[in-house]
């Protein structure tokens, strides 16, 4: 829907009418001939349209069902059940990563933003977004206050949100931890002086810094058709067969040096965790409580989720609230501080999401035909250090540290990533350049 009339209830539809029979007197046309040209333009038509209250194909979505839970985890009637509510769901295997006593307040603001954006030369409105795509959950801070906070497809505060390939960028913050307490040396060290399993594979002799900036050169095919690399290692986590260590011990060939060329491989990340639980002999939900969640303040309990072996799938399955993914954000806005407290290293993080501080191979424009890429950190094409968290099917977090802007976006795109269906990941971005936009943010191209 475009700039026109809201149509969330049908208050101005008497003065169409009047207006119809003002127009009927001055044209001296039948007031059904002035009725039909209205519906011929549309305007009738959307208000009294069914559109105005439904969301995105819900029916395919399950809504009459309740939005069901089920054991297939992608299937299009159970996305909205079990991407929010994955603990819930028969056979998924979790572990609770616990909340501390003390909650960082996320204050509503004082006046609700009024968000506009534009895609493809039309303006839109918040609601409008809303209504053209699949979100589940959108949430946008500005100096730490909540200006909007939207649920969809009957999500409440409580639903706790599949990460999808967020979970990379949670699982590099985990890394800067580990680095900061010296459980990890260096970033130069190599995966397997921690991660022992993988002693003797081409992962093993990656370096951490190079795993983090995804470039061991490692070839690991992720198109999203059932048949790749990444389609394995997610039966592996699965089913247990074969174990995803032996899985990532079986990958030998380099399609080029390590260090030189980003190529997206959720291996890399699952190798990582694989990193830390190696380096502290904990599991990633007893790290992530005592490193992030309970410093940082979270709202609620969040949990990861983990294969056969008991390895938390690093890679794609952390799962928090919306309010607890914009507090994550929030401390990445502030370069790891909660207050006065400094609870993740600041020049990490720097390293971790600074385009001048990335090798020209991994800036914007290189990397990928827009973005660049950090330390599992998403790098936006602004002068302005701009930075994301993304996952596959829409989950995102958007981060502008300096203006103190953030967006989360949890949802239940069709396709798998941009290449699929670049459309709904382009108004994302379209919906993100408008926040900053209309609350002050900076959006001067890199």
């Amino acid at each position: 829907m475009q700039e026109q009339p809201s149509v969330a209830d049908f208050t101005f539809l008497p003065a169409v009418f009047r207006w119809c029979g003002a127009a009927c007197m001055e044209m001296k046309m039948d007031s059904k001939e002035v009725i039909f040209r209205f519906l011929r333009l549309g305007l009738i038509g959307v208000a009294v349209s069914t559109a105005a209250w439904a969301e995105p194909d819900e029916e395919i979505l399950g809504k009459s069902l309740g939005y069901p839970l089920g054991p297939q985890f992608s299937a299009m009637g159970n996305r909205v059940g079990n991407w929010s509510a994955l603990d819930r769901v028969p056979g998924a295997l979790t572990q609770v990563v616990s909340r501390g006593e003390a909650v960082q307040p996320l204050p509503k603001a004082s006046q609700p933003a009024d968000i506009k954006y534009r895609y493809r030369n039309l303006g839109y409105t918040l609601d409008d977004y809303l209504d053209r795509r699949r979100v589940t959950g959108l949430l946008i801070l500005k100096n730490g206050e909540i200006v909007a906070e939207r649920y969809r497809y009957g999500r409440t505060e409580d639903a706790r949100f599949l990460s999808f390939s967020m979970a990379k960028s949670v699982t590099s913050m985990l890394i800067g931890a580990a680095l900061e307490r010296a459980v990890i040396a260096s970033l130069d060290d190599l995966a397997s002086q921690y991660a022992k399993d993988l002693e003797g594979s081409v992962y093993g002799q990656t370096p951490l810094r190079h795993l983090l900036r995804m470039s061991s050169g490692v070839t690991f095919t992720e198109r999203y058709d059932g048949q790749d690399d990444i389609s394995k290692l997610s039966r592996s986590f699965a089913t247990g067969s074969p174990p995803v260590g032996s899985l990532l011990r079986s990958f030998s060939d380099r399609h080029s040096p390590s260090g030189q060329k980003f190529v997206y491989a959720s291996a890399e990340t699952e190798v990582l965790g694989r990193v830390l639980t190696g380096a502290t002999g904990r599991s990633m939900a007893e790290l992530t409580s005592e490193w992030l969640w309970k410093p940082m303040g979270a709202e609620r309990d969040a949990f990861w989720c983990h294969g056969r072996d008991r390895q938390a799938g690093a890679y794609f399955c952390f799962n928090a609230s919306l309010r607890d993914w914009g507090r994550l954000g929030w401390l990445m806005a502030r370069d790891g501080k909660v207050g006065d407290r400094q609870i993740l290293p600041a020049e990490y993080l720097l390293d971790a999401t600074d385009i001048a501080r990335q090798p020209a191979a991994f800036a914007p424009y290189k990397a990928t035909p827009y973005m660049g890429y950090g330390y599992q950190f998403w790098l936006l094409p602004l002068k302005e250090r701009t930075f994301a968290f993304q996952g596959v099917h829409g989950q995102t977090v958007f981060v502008q540290p300096a203006t103190g802007i953030v967006m989360v976006q949890t949802a239940v795109y069709a396709q798998a990533s941009g290449y699929q269906d670049p459309e709904p990941f382009a108004e994302r971005t379209a919906l993100w350049m408008g926040v900053l936009q209309s609350l002050g943010g900076r959006t001067e191209r890199y």
